[in-house]
């Protein structure tokens, strides 16, 4: 079943390091999404990845072949792009038959750096 545009969710992000426990946060402000470093995060959340997402949620693409023509980029590439964001949650990537098609879990982030 698709995720429609209504279903996806603001993305909460939170930089956690080795060792550190989760501070004091408001309720609604709770990271949905923790990454190790702010390294890490601005890899995964970079301009281009963002705009994949907004591409994926918008064009639904039904294969990585169909994302592929969209972006221009190579189906190889965006299969190690989107197994990186799905890792964080960020995409579903849906099995079907013979194809995968990804889906956007989150589009618009809010980043808390305590």
């Amino acid at each position: 079943m698709p995720i429609r545009t209504s279903d996806m969710k603001r993305c909460v992000v939170g930089i956690r390091r080795p060792g550190e426990s989760q501070g004091a946060v408001a309720q609604k402000d709770v990271p949905t999404v923790w990454f190790p470093s702010m390294a890490t995060m601005a890899a995964v959340l970079s301009e281009d990845n963002q705009t994949l997402l907004r591409l994926i949620r918008d064009k639904r693409p039904k294969s990585l072949t169909e994302l592929a023509e969209l972006t221009g980029r190579q189906v190889p590439n965006l299969s190690r792009t989107l197994r990186m964001m799905e890792s964080y949650g960020l995409v579903a990537l849906k099995k079907n038959v013979r194809e995968i098609e990804p889906m956007a879990l989150a589009t618009s982030f809010k980043i808390l750096i305590d």
